[in-house]
């Protein structure tokens, strides 16, 4: 046993950690099913986890964020500020969230992805390698997020997408449907890439773009340039 719970739900620790020594106060937890007595892991400052939501692994939950529902947070993942995990979704590996950040519903985050300000991750979204995720950012869905991807500003990621590689989504841009952007492309603006659509290479979408395809006949966008609409 490395902690108990006070009568006002907070922890204790009972034993010297990386929470500090003996005695150390940690946040709140509504019952020893929320917090495991293994590894390093603990709740710290006024953050709270409750309902069947766990924390396990050297996992870090601080600051004033809330993990509910039946939501994990393992490994060496970290939740701090304001931010929220709940629902089903799973944060683990070395992912941060934070700032005022929300994960939820069936969302993975993993590895060194980092999910920030007010961004939001939620559906049965898939995000890892060295993601980053800020600002008002939406991905939704059943997209999946991988390799060194930057998604920031207003930009959404939703529907099957597959976003991969060193590609940036920006501005109000949107990746949705079923399409692929990968590789160095830089997708921004008011631009839409959506349907089957592949975007590739150093292709930068910008402008009110927008980019799609019908089923079985993909294209691939290797140079853009200027405004259009590719159907």
């Amino acid at each position: 046993m490395k902690y108990k719970i006070n009568s006002d739900g907070r922890i204790v620790a009972l034993k010297k950690g990386h929470w500090g020594d003996a005695g150390t106060i940690g946040g709140y937890i509504e019952s020893e099913k929320n917090l495991s007595h293994l590894g390093d892991c603990w709740v710290y400052d006024d953050a709270e986890v409750s309902d069947d939501a766990k924390v396990s692994g050297n996992a870090k939950v601080s600051g004033n964020a809330k993990i509910t529902g039946y939501a994990r947070v393992y490994g060496n993942a970290k939740v701090t500020d304001y931010a929220r995990v709940f629902g089903n979704a799973r944060v683990f590996g070395d992912a941060c969230v934070y700032e005022n950040a929300f994960v939820y519903e069936n969302a993975r985050v993993s590895g060194n992805v980092s999910v920030y300000e007010n961004a939001q991750v939620f559906g049965d979204i898939k995000v890892f390698g060295d993601i980053k995720v800020s600002d008002d950012v939406k991905v939704s869905g059943k997209a999946t997020i991988s390799g060194n991807v930057c998604v920031y500003d207003n930009a959404e990621v939703s529907g099957h997408a597959w976003v991969s590689g060193n590609v940036s989504v920006s501005g109000n841009a949107e990746v949705y449907g079923h399409a692929w952007v990968s590789d160095n492309a830089r997708v921004y603006g008011n631009s839409q890439v959506f349907g089957y659509a592949q975007v590739s290479g150093y292709a930068k979408v910008s402008g009110t773009m927008q980019i799609t395809q019908l089923y079985n006949s993909p294209v691939n966008i290797e140079e853009i340039s200027d405004e259009l609409v590719l159907l």
